[in-house]
């Protein structure tokens, strides 16, 4: 499954805003910072990682539906669901 062009510059965007936050999480637990500030950052870097993964998910099950892939089968209801559920 490819990634649809235009979903490309927003999902690279939420990914590396992703790994800014890991990175000040990473700093954040190193320096010794107070739990609640430390869980704060952690749920923002996975909210962005969701929602990269989403665009990722909704961008490809749009291109499922409306082409036939190269190097297979298309992939069947059950497994774009399966794929959809892993974020979840």
């Amino acid at each position: 499954m490819q990634v649809d062009e235009e979903a490309v510059a927003p999902v690279l965007n939420r990914l590396r805003r992703a790994q800014g936050q890991l990175a000040g999480v990473i700093a954040m637990v190193e320096a010794g910072r107070d739990c609640k500030d430390v869980v704060t950052q952690l749920a923002a870097a996975s909210r962005a990682l969701d929602r990269a993964g989403f665009k990722i998910v909704a961008s490809g099950m749009r291109q499922c539906l409306s082409e036939e892939p190269a190097d297979g089968p298309p992939m069947t209801e059950a497994e774009l669901e399966k794929l959809f559920l892993a974020l979840a």
